[in-house]
């Protein structure tokens, strides 16, 4: 296969293999009256998957295990165990007690699915494209996620057939990436040693420290929003009147326009520089946290057309900061770097999902998204910094100040020794 099937195959990876992530918030709703769930109950489902992930990511950022085992085989092996996970709760659980542990196990599987999949696309896209690739792999991550909703919402299907149609894609994400996907040229050599370290020793270095603040600014926002969209949409005066059901818009404005979203994203990244794609994002999506309460009372048409431009902004720059990472990082622990970098910022999503419906107990969801909008403001200005720095992420295809890749030297790195 080609550089551009292995792309394309590595993305429909990610859609099946991820299907599972949302499976149980698509149907809350159902499990609500069968459970007999609250709104803190109705958190843990998402939270602990969340948890579960941040767990899975450190272990694997401790270990170097996206540096030093074969990348395709710990993708299939984590898409095939979160799906097994599905099936188990599925056919056998009947309680949120039951339910919260296997969601936890899903999570740590999944941590061998997204950041390696990150890896595995930078392998096979050279600089000047690597934002293009990155938007291609983190739209596959936004339909992968939305996908539990459409089934949902476009057929009859009981809740557990929803999570068994979820969990089927991820045993298909698992073969296809046995059979087909190979690590790319651009692939940095393995890594000598574990070094554990580097998860924190990026932290001193200007250009990696810029690029993990913006991107933690960046989830403080999208996962609650994921989350908790279909309950904001539930509470506007358009809810009867949304297209086919609130799970079909939720899957068209945050799948399909977060999916444009990405793609616009990564082009943006390789024609304008990374920190400027990432501010523009950021500062439309805090734009839009800001000017949510606004909906509640809105047509149809401006519900949908607000949500669809949210969707593609909030989640536009996601690929840009995994983008800018890889090349401020020192490439032998690129894997580490990515996955110590969606640990942590999946470990302030589990805080801003447990708050929102905290807030909206208290104030209402028309106001409950305004607790959104300091992260992506903040992320702007940590982007802000980046661009300052001169660093290699602030353009596509420019040789490094302070370094050269013929050297390994990145600007904003110090290699490991």
């Amino acid at each position: 296969m080609n550089a551009g099937m292995q792309r394309c195959a590595i993305a429909a990876v990610q859609v099946l293999g991820l299907a599972v992530w949302f499976s149980m918030s698509a149907v809350v709703p159902t499990l609500r009256s069968e459970w007999g769930l609250d709104s803190a109950d109705a958190v843990w489902l998402t939270a602990s998957v969340q948890l579960g992930f941040v767990a899975g990511a450190l272990t694997s950022a401790a270990l170097t295990l996206a540096d030093r085992l074969p990348p395709q085989r710990l993708l299939a092996g984590g898409a095939a165990a979160a799906a097994v996970c599905t099936v188990l709760l599925a056919v056998s659980v009947d309680q949120l007690a039951a339910a919260v542990p296997l969601r936890f196990v899903t999570g740590v599987c999944l941590a061998g699915v997204y950041p390696v999949g990150m890896k595995l696309m930078a392998s096979w896209a050279h600089g000047a494209a690597r934002g293009k690739s990155m938007g291609l792999l983190i739209a596959a991550l936004t339909l992968g996620s939305t996908l539990p909703h459409l089934i949902a919402g476009v057929g009859s299907l009981p809740w557990r057939g929803v999570l068994l149609v979820a969990a089927a894609a991820g045993l298909l994400a698992s073969f296809l990436a046995l059979a087909f996907i190979r690590v790319g040229p651009h692939a940095a050599p393995a890594a000598p040693t574990r070094n554990p370290r580097y998860a924190l020793t990026m932290f001193t270095q200007r250009g990696p420290r810029s690029a993990n603040l913006g991107y933690f600014g960046h989830m403080w926002e999208l996962y609650a929003l994921w989350t908790w969209i279909p309950a904001f949409l539930a509470a506007t005066d358009s809810a009867r009147h949304l297209p086919g059901s609130v799970e079909v818009t939720v899957f068209l404005t945050m799948g399909v326009g977060g999916a444009i979203g990405c793609l616009l994203g990564g082009w943006g990244a390789d024609r304008f520089g990374r920190p400027p794609a990432a501010m523009a994002a950021l500062l439309t999506s805090g734009l839009c946290c800001l000017l949510s309460p606004l909906l509640v009372h809105s047509p149809p048409a401006l519900v949908v057309a607000f949500c669809a431009l949210w969707g593609a902004a909030v989640i536009a720059d996601s690929g840009v900061f995994s983008t800018s990472l890889s090349e401020v990082a020192d490439s032998r622990y690129i894997g580490t770097a990515l996955t110590a970098q969606t640990a942590i910022g999946f470990a302030l999503t589990v805080v801003s999902i447990q708050l929102t419906p905290l807030l909206a107990d208290a104030v209402g969801w028309r106001y409950a998204f305004l607790l959104l909008g300091p992260g992506p403001l903040a992320g702007a200005l940590a982007m802000r910094a980046l661009r300052t720095g001169n660093g290699p992420a602030e353009g596509a295809g420019r040789k490094p100040v302070g370094g050269d890749h013929r050297h390994g030297h990145l600007a904003g790195r110090c290699p490991q020794r």
